[in-house]
């Protein structure tokens, strides 16, 4: 056991701070709670990488609801020396190799207990990051979608779900270290098809809680009673900053947006979300198309290819392709940093692939001209007439 006996809180507190530094604590949990707020029940402790740098994620748990804060370990180490004995009487510390727990009586007396840690809690901290999800588990919104049970346990039936979830947030959250935003303001997103909300309120819930970023989420459902299902959730479980609203990609105007969503926009659906990106000047937007029947009548194969393209999936596959790569040679012309890439793995949805879009600080009007000449020259190998996103874009240069 690396822990020298402790005999006294000030012991403890040298061992969490000597341990935070080795990257040898696992987690904290405070409990017996005896402060005024009559709610709280615990508070678990972990740590956590968050944009390179090290922090402790303090997950209050109320009988309601919980409510994460992040700290740097100097901070963190002041809110627990200021938490630990006053409001919670009980602490239980897990190290890599041993556990030690603290108990203060009615009166006020010390009792430290020592134990060697069980061997599945020997792995080294650094794969215990590696596996960190980057939505916690234990989110009460979780519980009410029915993602997890009453118990915070995941539901079997939605492990893709929540798989897809947390890749998604994982790319939100790349795609927002790299944008040229303020970080210093408040977000504005908007998710188009945002169905029951997974996703709406998992990143509402990662800009509030995990960033704290005060952020405005609006959903946008075709469907009204979705939306009307999604904001009882959403009032019930206090997300204020998280709103839904009926309509579609065609009827919601541009406003403030800095983030644009839609995931699996079937057809051009997905060419008046882009649209609707480039127009409100979003820095980010991400896309999951769905659908390529646009493109797919038009093509026009050479006789080359005619062998290949005679079996229905190829055919498809080619379509998707060309028409995914006019989407984003266009963000590139309008400004954009444009990446394609599988989304979630063909195990999960066969809908996987995701473009990405993140705003330029400047633009080059020389490298837009070769790429829009880029554009021209693909539509006229496959005999395209008309693309969706090109003919919106070119009628928005002419209203404007």
């Amino acid at each position: 056991m690396s822990a020298a006996v402790l005999n006294s809180l000030e012991d403890f507190y040298r061992l969490l701070s000597t341990q935070l530094e080795s990257n040898g604590v696992v987690k904290l949990l405070l409990s017996k709670y005896r402060g005024q707020d009559k709610s709280l029940n615990r508070l678990n402790i972990r740590p956590l990488t968050l944009q390179n740098e090290a922090v402790l994620s303090f997950v209050y748990e109320h009988q309601t609801n919980h409510i994460t804060k992040n700290h740097n370990h100097q901070n963190a180490l002041l809110e627990i020396t200021t938490l630990l004995g006053d409001d919670f009487k009980s602490a239980y510390l897990t190290l890599q190799d041993s556990e030690i727990q603290l108990e203060f009586s009615k009166k006020g007396k010390l009792k430290i207990s020592q134990h060697k840690a069980k061997q599945m809690q020997t792995m080294p901290a650094a794969h215990n990051r590696e596996k960190h999800r980057y939505v916690d588990i234990q989110r009460p919104f979780l519980t009410a979608l029915k993602v997890t049970d009453k118990n915070q346990k995941l539901i079997p039936a939605m492990s893709n779900k929540w798989k897809q979830i947390n890749k998604f947030i994982e790319i939100f959250s790349q795609a927002l270290e790299v944008s040229p935003r303020d970080t210093s303001t408040p977000l504005n997103v908007v998710d188009f098809g945002s169905g029951k909300g997974y996703l709406t309120f998992a990143i509402h819930d990662y800009l509030r809680h995990t960033l704290q970023n005060d952020a405005q989420v609006t959903g946008v459902e075709l469907r009204q009673a979705l939306a009307d299902l999604c904001n009882q959730t959403a009032a019930t479980l206090d997300h204020h900053g998280l709103d839904f609203v009926c309509g579609d990609v065609k009827t919601h105007a541009p406003k403030q947006t800095d983030v644009m969503i839609a995931l699996h926009a079937c057809d051009v659906a997905t060419d008046y979300a882009i649209h609707y990106g480039i127009r409100a000047n979003a820095s980010i937007i991400m896309c999951s198309p769905c659908c390529h029947k646009q493109i797919r009548p038009q093509m026009q194969s050479p006789e080359l290819f005619q062998p290949m393209l005679q079996y229905g999936v190829h055919l498809g596959q080619q379509a998707e392709m060309v028409t995914d790569s006019l989407r984003a040679l266009l963000l590139e012309a309008n400004g954009y940093t444009t990446k394609v890439f599988e989304f979630i793995s063909l195990e999960h949805t066969n809908k996987n692939k995701m473009i990405l879009a993140i705003k330029k600080p400047s633009t080059n009007a020389k490298e837009q001209a070769k790429i829009l000449t880029q554009i021209a020259n693909i539509k006229t190998y496959y005999g395209i007439k008309d693309h969706c996103l090109e003919s919106l874009l070119n009628e928005s240069l002419i209203q404007g």
